[in-house]
């Protein structure tokens, strides 16, 4: 039975056909097969195993001389013969020509080995960058959409074309339209500055990397393969400040010295350079908005969000802390409690050190919860063929892995999707799943490029997610915890977002919604990492293939909530110092960022932050996410709606 699921978003609607059919035959993929492997034809894919540094700078400066002719082209045009076809379709079009290679190229600045590469990439965005920037304050484009907007072809829009138009309008003015000449090239001269800015405190925490080397003493309580996997061979252990690494010490280590020492490492993380670059980072994007009219950049920002107003996210963030303490207040006393169990002493205070090694002995013993016992269940590929078994009977898709891609890295894996009922191809896929030094730390969906409507057919999305897994040892495949399967549920959430979605313009496809809206589709998807139905079809012991019990499961449901007050304390705490930097914080006032950060910690959470520290200088939403991170939780409400769909009707 075909099953119709409509979202409403930025562009109208975006359907999901969910159907049942036999399995269809994929053609091999198209590579390109041009001397650059970053310039493609219309549906090739790159040949990444070719990329060489050289061939960056190279295909940065053909896109460029690519657009600046197509923007020649719309300017040349007569302002009494403007259509739609000739002034607004080919802005649309310079994005996706641009975004063909700036994508895959800024992916390649967050992931290639090769330093060269990464530089090379670097330098790029920052030209790609320019280049938009100008493009936004072309005065001559302004007068030309200005001059289509007077037409009858103008007035007669509708839908999704009357949508763009006013879009682009409304981003011409944003940019500083209604400013005199002098004043909009400073608005460039800041817009730039703060890419390279962004670009910089990117690089700073994607770079960065550190090392604990611990004794035999420290390892107690870890178990003997996470053991054998970071021995240094001379009888001290390497505990590296990678996810997978940091997480298992900080839950397991008996050593409260060592998982101190870990934290220090971990939460200072890029503060060297980015305690400098995060005040310039703020600093430039306020000057910003006070050129273009705004008090703030939240108020800039949040102009054309959902909320308009800060004071509306400021209300959102005391609600929802309002909300959270008499469940968080349960949940600390809880962990003193414990915490006064085990020293024998009555405690008072927790650490950060101290958290998750408490909350895991709280699972244990309240529901008698083991994380280690529980990832033996969430082997990787069981969890890839579940995630796709999932996606196939809701969306009706079909996933099959590519023999021999080529990619940037012998990790990485690839998969073209298709419509399960018609065999038609809709886009491909890569996955780069484990740690590496100089690679990305977190886990996140980048497209390289997304679909729309052309002569030639409909562009084929493609992306990739980026996570930081365990990595299969000779001993032991590479085991989930169950906090993993949920981040690759979500960032699996985006990536379908943008391959299911169908639109007529590059701009509107995929991702290209409401920023408040965004994560609610990678939101929504997450869920069926806590169904009973949909875990049996994946959760299965790695050794074994025993089926994950109910009383495992009946267990982790019950614990799913135990640290939810103090989880979405931390990002309330998260939103709020966004938004205060973005809002509230004066750069040339007495109170440092960390000062910001610290005193925002000690009124929201209830856990005490390793001395010394700087968790600011690696968050790295306050770039990518400025005054936005309360989105998340915004979100969450459109995610949670969409998803009681399927408890109500099943």
């Amino acid at each position: 039975m075909k099953r119709v699921l409509i979202l409403s978003c930025l562009t109208g609607l975006v359907i999901f056909h969910c159907t049942n059919s036999p399995a269809v035959k994929v053609e091999e993929p198209p590579l390109g097969k041009s001397s650059n492997p970053l310039l493609v034809k219309f549906n090739e894919l790159n040949d990444f195993a070719r990329l060489k540094a050289e061939h960056i700078p190279q295909a940065t400066d053909i896109t460029l001389d690519r657009v600046q002719n197509m923007l020649d082209e719309i300017l040349a045009v007569p302002d009494d013969r403007r259509t739609f076809e000739n002034t607004l379709l080919p802005i649309d079009r310079i994005h996706a020509v641009l975004e063909r290679v700036e994508n895959p190229v800024y992916l390649m600045g967050a992931v290639h080995p090769d330093e060269a590469v990464r530089n090379a990439a670097d330098s790029a965005i920052i030209k790609f960058t320019h280049w938009e920037t100008d493009f936004s304050l072309n005065e001559d484009l302004f007068r030309a959409v200005q001059a289509y907007g007077k037409t009858a072809d103008a007035a007669a829009l509708t839908g999704v074309r009357k949508r763009f138009y006013d879009d682009v309008m409304k981003d011409f003015l944003r940019q500083g339209f209604g400013l005199p000449p002098e004043k909009r090239e400073e608005v460039k001269a800041l817009k730039n500055r703060i890419s390279k800015l962004g670009l910089e405190f990117d690089n700073n925490i994607a770079q960065y990397s550190d090392t604990l080397v611990v004794t035999e003493a420290d390892m107690d309580g870890t178990p003997e393969s996470y053991k054998k996997a970071m021995a240094a061979g001379d009888g001290t252990y390497k505990i590296d400040i990678s996810y997978p690494s940091r997480r298992v010490f900080m839950q397991l280590s008996n050593s409260e010295q060592a998982r101190k020492a870990l934290s220090e490492k971990f939460l200072n993380r890029a503060a060297e350079s980015n305690l400098k670059v995060i005040p310039q980072m703020v600093a430039e994007r306020q000057k910003l908005a006070h050129l273009l009219g705004y008090p703030s950049y939240a108020a800039y920002v949040l102009d054309d969000r959902m909320p308009k107003t800060p004071e509306t996210v400021w209300n959102f963030e005391r609600e929802l802390q309002d909300a959270i303490q008499e469940k968080m207040a349960r949940e600390h006393q809880e962990l003193l409690d414990l915490k006064s169990k085990l020293t024998g002493q009555p405690a008072t205070e927790i650490n950060y050190w101290e958290l998750h090694y408490l909350e895991n002995k709280l699972a244990q013993e309240k529901y008698a919860l083991d994380e280690q016992k529980i990832r033996e269940y969430f082997e990787l590929h069981n969890v890839i063929d579940g995630l796709f078994t999932i996606a196939q009977t809701i969306y009706g898709l079909k996933f099959q892995q590519v023999p021999d891609p080529s990619v940037w890295h012998p990790d990485v894996t690839m998969y073209s999707v298709s419509d399960q009922e018609t065999g038609k191809l809709l886009g491909y896929f890569y996955l780069d799943l484990f740690p590496r030094e100089n690679k990305y730390s977190h886990a996140a969906h980048f497209g390289i490029t997304k679909g729309m409507d052309t002569p030639d057919g409909y562009q084929h999305p493609i992306a990739a997610l980026v996570c930081n897994f365990p990595k299969p040892t000779a001993d032991q495949p590479s085991l989930l915890p169950h906090s993993d399967v949920e981040t690759f549920f979500h960032e699996f959430g985006h990536l379908l977002h943008g391959m299911v979605t169908e639109s007529p313009l590059y701009v509107y496809a995929g991702t290209g919604v409401d920023r408040d809206f965004v994560e609610a589709p990678s939101q929504f998807f997450e869920n069926w990492t806590w169904h009973k139905e949909s875990l049996k079809l994946f959760a299965k012991h790695y050794q074994t293939g025993e089926v994950i019990p109910d009383s495992l499961l009946d267990r982790m449901l019950a614990a799913k909530n135990m640290s939810s007050g103090g989880d979405f304390a931390f990002q309330v705490f998260l939103g709020t110092l966004d938004m205060t930097l973005y809002d509230q914080w004066d750069p040339d006032g007495d109170e440092s960022v960390l000062d910001v950060s610290r005193r925002l910690h000690t009124q929201i959470l209830d856990w005490n932050e390793t001395p010394n520290t700087a968790r600011i200088a690696s968050f790295g939403h306050l770039n990518g996410y400025a005054a936005s991170y309360y989105g998340y939780a915004w979100s969450k409400v459109f995610a949670e709606d969409m998803f009681s769909v399927f408890e109500e009707q099943g």
